[in-house]
Order: C-alpha cells, then structure tokens, then sequence
C-alpha cells in the first residue's frame, strides 16, 4: 500500500462521530438504527460516516430487509495496526 491509501485509512479515524461509531461497535454489531439513536445524528451523516469506514476496511457491513447492520472488521483492525506500526516502530 501507498501513503495515500494509508492517509485515506488514517482520515478515516479522524473524527469524533467515527471515533464513536467505533467504540460503539466494539460491543457488538449494531444495526444503523441504533447508532443514529446514539449519535443522535441525521441518516445521511452517519451514511457519510459510516461509507469512510467500510472503505477503510476498518468496518463490515450486511444488509438485512431495509436496514444496515455493521460491525468491527478484525482483519482490518490488524491491517491497520501493522500500517501504524510500520510508521511509529522505534526498534529499527
């Protein structure tokens, strides 16, 4: 991976809204009905929201009937720490 995927992964995290969404997520899968109630934010914001983590790969998804369920991807968090390792390892 290049540093624009990289910095595309690391806006990803860069806010508060997401970063909440994430430690919301690290409960269970929760449907986008319960984290509207919780954000208290409008469908199109979170959809926003929601979109930049899925691409990240930090966040999986499933539809079922109409609504979104999402949830912690762990292979994309294990992604991601290897990513911010490679930038911050000190033992070199």
């Amino acid at each position: 991976m290049g540093y624009r995927e990289d910095a595309r992964k690391i806006k990803a995290l860069a806010d508060e809204n997401r970063l909440a969404i994430m430690m919301s997520l690290q409960q269970k899968e929760k449907c986008a009905c319960y984290l509207l109630e919780e954000l208290n934010i409008s469908q199109s914001t979170l959809s926003h929201h929601m979109k930049l983590l899925c691409d990240s790969g930090l966040v999986d998804y499933r539809k079922e009937g109409k609504w979104m369920h999402y949830s912690l991807s762990k292979e994309g968090a294990i992604a991601f720490r290897d990513m911010i390792d490679g930038y911050i390892r000190t033992d070199k």
